[in-house]
């Protein structure tokens, strides 16, 4: 709360309807929801507005939208709705090729209602892969693979579906994580390249090698390659992979990058090279579908990336033709104490959308409606990424949705039955939950009309 009013010209740019509601909001101790019951008539004309900022407005005689449920619009992709399946590493491909297990899994989560879902990150050769069952775009049997699954999502859902391209780096040629997570390979090792030698664990993971220029200009070429094919593949969102330690990341933080050439020492110098392959990308990806940036903004150790720095990286991608930042953090060093918590790294999303003046990507611990809700009013993100949450339910939108009594949602045809039946599962615990504090019928009605 004490923050919020110390850095408040951070907010003097919001519309006066968001910049009351953030600081309504503002210690997040204060839900939506929370909100919801303090002043229902408030909430529901903020909700009224936020749609009709969106382009939308509720028919007749039905409840407002929630702020999760607007659609968003980055060049000329619309989004139906405000939810991203994050990307999430699956290890589950034999020599880089998407095959059945992809489909399912992320067709079965562009039915459970998201907006945007990500394939996990993407590589864009076989020695820049994390793990030997990594997903790869260097060949056109891999385009031909993502295509399959680009045309399902497309054909069986209004969802889009996003790439992220990556290079593992230093963190490469290790262990599927349920043999070890960043273990090193026993056996089949690749040479490592990065900004400067590393070992991502030290005396256990394999010795980096730094770059040289024939390396940059090779490693440019691969994500080149790989975003043409993603074109033609039909993804509708691309995402550079620039956090987490990976080979470009390794460039920004300086725990990663002690070079002594133009690519190191200041920022802008670390930046230098990052900015070269997205400028690379930018130019071969087509020009009406958005691609954004993925960052760790905060390293979580001393001496390294701070938010303050994420700002200045996110004002960089910006002039660079970044359409938005996925802020995420950590993962650069195995020194870092992270300070976890619900909506953790939502803080670094708000200070890059309303200090960089570039839409971001919320992403970390966001568990439930009421989350996405708040930090899309309050203007602390512009979409929310869901990661783990989606892995235990595909549909986990679609649930969320119905959770919050929010019943216009569309499902898909071959599932009505469920909604029918969820719809009357929920009415029933309401009911059993207001039964038990004692309600009478009219004042459980009266309740559920916020009366």
């Amino acid at each position: 709360s004490t923050e919020w009013f110390e850095n408040v010209a951070r907010y003097v740019n919001l519309p006066p309807e968001q910049f009351a509601y953030s600081l309504l909001t503002r210690s997040q101790r204060i839900s939506h929801e929370n909100l919801r019951l303090r002043d229902r008539d408030y909430v529901e004309r903020y909700e009224d507005w936020i749609a009709e900022r969106a382009g939308v407005r509720r028919a007749p005689a039905t409840m407002p939208i929630p702020p999760m449920f607007t659609p968003f619009t980055v060049r000329g992709v619309t989004l139906k709705n405000r939810v991203v399946v994050s990307p999430m590493a699956q290890y589950s491909c034999l020599d880089g090729l998407p095959a059945d297990y992809h489909l399912v899994h992320l067709g079965a989560r562009a039915m459970g209602g998201a907006g945007l879902v990500f394939a996990e990150m993407t590589c864009v050769s076989p020695d820049a892969r994390i793990t030997p069952g990594c997903p790869g775009l260097w060949n056109d049997a891999q385009r031909d693979g993502w295509k399959r699954i680009v045309d399902f999502v497309h054909d069986n859902s209004d969802a889009k579906i996003a790439i992220q391209l990556g290079h593992a780096g230093a963190k490469g040629a290790t262990r599927v994580a349920w043999e070890g997570i960043d273990e090193p390979l026993e056996e089949g090792a690749w040479p490592l390249i990065s900004a400067s030698p590393q070992q991502y664990i030290d005396g256990v993971s394999q010795w980096s090698h730094p770059m040289t220029r024939a390396d940059m200009d090779r490693v440019t070429a691969d994500f080149v390659q790989s975003t043409r094919r993603a074109a033609e593949a039909g993804f509708d969102w691309l995402e550079l992979h620039c956090a987490h330690g990976y080979l470009l990341s390794s460039f920004i933080s300086p725990l990663t990058n002690l070079r002594t050439d133009e690519y190191g020492g200041s920022l802008a110098n670390r930046l230098r090279y990052p900015l070269e392959v997205f400028r690379a990308v930018r130019e071969v990806w087509p020009s009406d579908r958005p691609m954004s940036v993925r960052i760790s903004a905060h390293d979580w150790v001393e001496g390294g990336i701070t938010p303050d720095d994420a700002v200045e990286i996110a004002r960089a991608f910006k002039a660079a033709g970044a359409d938005m930042i996925d802020c995420s953090s950590g993962q650069v060093s195995k020194k870092e104490q992270p300070v976890f918590g619900r909506m953790f790294q939502t803080p670094f999303a708000d200070r890059v959308r309303n200090e960089a003046g570039i839409a971001t990507i919320a992403v970390g611990a966001i568990s439930e409606a009421d989350h996405v809700n708040g930090i899309i009013a309050a203007g602390r993100a512009d979409l929310c990424a869901v990661a783990r949450p989606h892995l235990a339910n595909p549909a986990w939108t679609l649930l969320e949705a119905a959770k919050i009594g929010y019943l216009d949602l569309p499902w898909p045809k071959q599932y009505r039955a469920a909604k029918m039946q969820l719809e009357r599962n929920l009415e029933r615990e309401r009911a059993q939950a207001a039964q038990a504090a004692g309600l009478s019928p009219l004042e459980q009605a009266n309740r559920a009309q916020g009366v």
